[in-house]
């Protein structure tokens, strides 16, 4: 079967196309700067890469474009749209409706549309993929994987806020957890590679424009970082993290911000973007620290002592850890960051080697020492893999 897998997000559209169930890569490509300037398509097949500059103010244009590369004539792989059997969707938010992988229908694109507020940068470019895909492929079977589906595996009190009962029993504001997705993929990657009995207890670590960290026993997520909506936990790229609550009042009540200001701010405006007056990549970032600029250095500094307080925190939930996972863009290229979150963390029985900690990872890597008790890997996170298993697995 082949089965199409769409991640839309707000100005993007990553796709590829496997056939199932050998994970076979048929082709992939990005879909970039949506109704920006200068937008671009992407397309790489076995024998065909192609990079091109194009119109393209909306989803549907993009995924028009995209399906123009499939069927074409010398660099196309399929004759037909009927060919795709499948079109497995991303969708971030699932609220407490999803648990699983579904097959969507009438009904789950509105419970998608009513989490909207919950995840306004991304749900609506999740649907809008989905309605495109529908008009496209009409034949295939429309599947939605959800990235807080891993996350409701979590005890009551990981997930409850200490706030009235009523919050959760009536309108169901709880903590639901994000990445869900690559969580997933790199933990069983992980255990795969370990072996069951000595990966019981996993820390995974998802650092790219957002960031989260899971704490993983059994295959289960027990707690993360990302909450009710895509802002709590790690410092991101322009998302602050954890904050006390008490400064947006202040903002709000003594400063004269607007509500709409604030929660731009703390979206947008604030993390690395923030603390490094614009810069948002980790690349730049960690260039202009060499370079002497102290803000940069202060903000690559904060990063990484919140992950290191998050990783305290879950491993005295978990009794301990067996293995640390570093995944997505930062997790899995930046050298220094990796070095900042690992050092000085010999009491807990986890030891960086910093020469083998000098590597972009391609595949699973190893970067512990010889002596260090708790293993650390850097494992490339494949969301879009795990979404096409998940849509075949159910299916099939």
């Amino acid at each position: 079967m082949k089965i199409l897998v769409i991640n839309s997000g707000s100005s993007s559209i990553k796709y590829q196309l496997f056939n199932m169930p050998s994970e076979e890569v048929i082709c992939s490509g990005i879909v970039e700067r949506i109704g920006l300037k200068n937008p671009k398509v992407k397309y790489e097949s076995k024998d065909d890469k192609i990079e091109r500059v194009c119109r393209i103010s909306d989803h549907k244009t993009g995924l028009e474009k995209v399906v123009k590369f499939l069927l074409d004539d010398k660099l196309g792989v399929i004759k037909s749209t009927s060919e795709i059997g499948a079109v497995g969707h991303r969708v971030v938010h699932g609220g407490s409706d999803f648990s699983k992988t579904v097959i969507i229908n009438e009904e789950v694109k509105e419970k998608i549309k009513d989490l909207f507020s919950l995840a306004p940068l991304h749900n609506p470019a999740n649907y809008e993929g989905i309605i495109v895909a529908e008009e496209i492929f009409p034949n295939a079977k429309q599947i939605a994987v959800f990235d807080t589906a891993f996350h409701q595996t979590m005890p009551i009190e990981a997930y409850k806020y200490a706030i009235p009962n009523k919050f959760l029993e009536e309108h169901n504001i709880r903590r639901y957890g994000f990445h869900g997705t690559s969580h997933k993929y790199v933990a069983e990657q992980a255990i795969e590679y370990v072996g069951k009995e000595k990966s019981k207890k996993i820390i995974t670590i998802h650092l790219g424009g957002g960031c989260s960290i899971t704490a993983i026993k059994d295959g289960k997520s027990v707690d993360t970082s990302l909450g009710f909506g895509p802002v709590a936990g790690l410092i991101m790229g322009g998302r602050s993290g954890d904050i006390d609550q008490s400064i947006i009042f202040h903002l709000v009540n003594n400063l004269g911000y607007k509500l709409e200001e604030v929660n731009n701010m703390l979206q947008k405006e604030s993390g690395m973007v923030g603390l490094t007056d614009g810069l948002s990549d980790y690349r730049d970032i960690e260039a202009e620290a060499e370079n002497g600029d102290e803000k940069c250095q202060l903000a690559l500094d904060m990063a990484a002592y919140r992950i290191k307080k998050y990783l305290g925190s879950y491993m005295a939930i978990l009794n301990g850890v067996d293995v640390i996972v570093f995944t997505a863009g930062v997790g899995e290229n930046s050298i220094p960051m990796r070095r900042m979150v690992c050092e000085n963390m010999e009491f807990f029985g986890i030891d960086i080697d910093v020469e083998k900690n000098k590597m972009k990872a391609r595949k699973i890597e190893e970067i512990h020492s010889d002596t260090s008790k708790v293993k650390i890997l850097v494992i490339p996170t494949n969301e879009e893999v795990e979404i096409a298993k998940q849509s075949y697995q159910l299916i099939n």
